[in-house]
Parts: structure tokens; C-alpha cells; sequence
């Protein structure tokens, strides 16, 4: 069963939860307009019990507060800030990182400035560099991902794209509570070069780095992802598990627990 906090931040209160019975933290980083919910699959499996998986509320998502300086904080740089901070808050000096989507590109940030990071595996997160174009597939469902005020009509075309036939209430009610600031600042941000060049990273880093993708993703270009030079490529290639979308912890937990398991078990072992 796990066990829930809520933290206070320079940030603002952030809402997490812990389970497991393991040493070695997990933290578990959600997308954009969604919430920690999203990783039940891994937080209530067995998965969780060797380790000890966190998972959390980015500002302005689920259960936490709003940021009380957006500007600050809706970057992916702030949001990186807001990760560490909780890291230390929490005694942890040593973890890996579970980033999916937009929570894929905050472990990349935290990576560069938090020494402690063993480990890291990314879904859904095109590891762009100062041209963010190069990583997505252009459609209209990709516009909302930056769009500040959403209509119901916009929570219910954002989380198809997102979760397909996974979509239910509960991430719904997720998108509709998110502060839409953090959207429109986040890309703001990004276009006017906020945060590192996310390629140079991976192509240096030393850490060993996962890449698992659903092959039916709408958001992302999997073909760039799998061109990209990695350093140290967990595996030696790039995942890609069959008839599943953008957030494939979610869609196929079948699928995706077992790689994570074993992600987990070589970073622990040093293998």
C-alpha cells in the first residue's frame, strides 16, 4: 500500500506517494496536464516492492498546489529545480529516474545538474535539441500541449490523443484541473531557449539510459528518437512495444513492467 505526503516547496505544496520496501529510490515523473496517477501499473505492482518507487505532482498538477511563481517554475528548467529540491527534501542522494513524456525531459534536465542520477529511462520523450520541431509529428492534437485555456472539448481531444482506449475520468479530471499557465509558459520557455540541449546530453552521458516508446505514438517521432547517438544506450537500441501509444506503462503494463523490472536489476547491480 502506498504511502502519501504532501511537501512543501519553494515551488509550492507537492503531493507524492511511496511504495516498496527497497533502498534504492525510483522517482516516477508524469507528462504534461496529467498527474501521478498515471503510473498505478507500476506503483501498486510488483515491480515497486525491491525498491523504493516515488511517484509525484509536478506544480500545477493533480494534488499539488499551482506554482506561486509560474514564470519560475512552468520551465522545464524550474520544473528540473522543483524535482531536485524534492530529492533533497526527501535525504535522497542516490536515484533513477522514470520520466515519460514531458516528465522525460525533466529527468534529462535534472540529469545534468543532480551527480546523484544511476539510471534513467525516458517514454515518450524525443530528446530534442535547440530545434524542438525535429522530435514531434506535426498534427492538431499536438497544439494543445501549449495552449493555456482548454474547453471540454479540448480535455477530451488532449487525452485521446494521449491515452487512447486507456482514457478514463480520473485522467481527465487530471487535465482539467492542470493550471494552463504551466502549458503556455512551459513552450514559451522552450522556443525562447530555456533548458539544455537535451541531444548533446545523451550523446555524453554516462548513465546508463532506457528508451521504451509505444510503436503507435501520435506525439512523438520515433525515427529521430532511434537517430540519435546515445552514449550509453541500455540494451543497445531504442524499445518500441507493439500496438501501443504514447504512454505505454499505462496502455500495456505487461509489456512495459517486465523491461522496467529488468532496467531496474541491471542499474542495481552495476550489469
Amino acid at each position: 500500500m502506498s504511502r502519501q505526503t504532501l511537501m512543501k516547496t519553494s515551488h509550492g505544496q507537492i503531493a507524492l506517494e511511496e511504495s516498496g520496501h527497497g533502498t534504492l529510490p525510483v522517482l516516477l515523473i508524469h507528462g504534461n496536464s496529467s498527474s501521478r496517477a498515471v503510473f498505478r501499473n507500476q506503483m501498486q505492482g510488483h515491480v515497486a516492492d525491491p525498491y523504493r518507487f516515488i511517484a509525484f505532482d509536478l506544480p500545477g498538477h493533480g494534488e499539488s498546489s499551482n506554482a506561486i511563481d509560474p514564470d519560475r517554475t512552468y520551465t522545464r528548467p524550474g520544473l528540473a529545480d522543483a524535482t531536485i529540491e524534492l530529492l533533497e527534501k526527501l535525504g535522497i542522494d542516490e536515484v533513477v529516474l522514470v520520466g515519460w513524456s514531458l516528465g522525460g525531459h525533466i529527468a534529462l534536465e535534472v540529469a545534468s545538474r543532480f551527480a546523484g542520477v544511476r539510471g534513467i529511462m525516458i517514454c515518450g520523450t524525443p530528446p530534442v535539441g535547440r530545434d524542438m520541431s525535429a522530435g514531434f509529428i506535426p498534427a492538431p492534437h499536438m497544439r494543445l500541449g501549449s495552449q493555456q485555456v482548454f474547453s471540454a472539448e479540448d480535455v477530451d481531444t488532449f487525452g485521446q490523443a494521449i491515452f487512447g482506449d486507456s482514457f478514463t475520468p480520473a485522467l481527465r479530471a487530471a487535465i482539467a484541473r492542470t493550471d494552463g499557465r504551466a502549458r503556455k509558459t512551459m513552450f514559451e520557455a522552450a522556443r525562447a531557449g530555456a533548458g539544455i540541449d537535451q541531444r548533446t546530453l545523451v550523446e555524453s552521458l554516462p548513465v546508463p539510459l532506457a528508451v521504451v516508446n509505444g510503436a503507435n505514438d501520435r506525439f512523438v517521432n520515433l525515427d529521430y528518437i532511434d537517430s540519435v547517438a546515445y552514449a550509453n544506450l541500455w540494451g543497445g537500441h531504442c524499445l518500441r512495444l507493439p500496438d501501443t501509444g504514447h504512454a505505454p506503462f499505462l496502455e500495456s503494463p505487461a509489456l512495459f513492467n517486465p523491461i522496467l523490472e529488468r532496467f531496474l536489476r541491471d542499474v542495481a547491480t552495476g550489469d
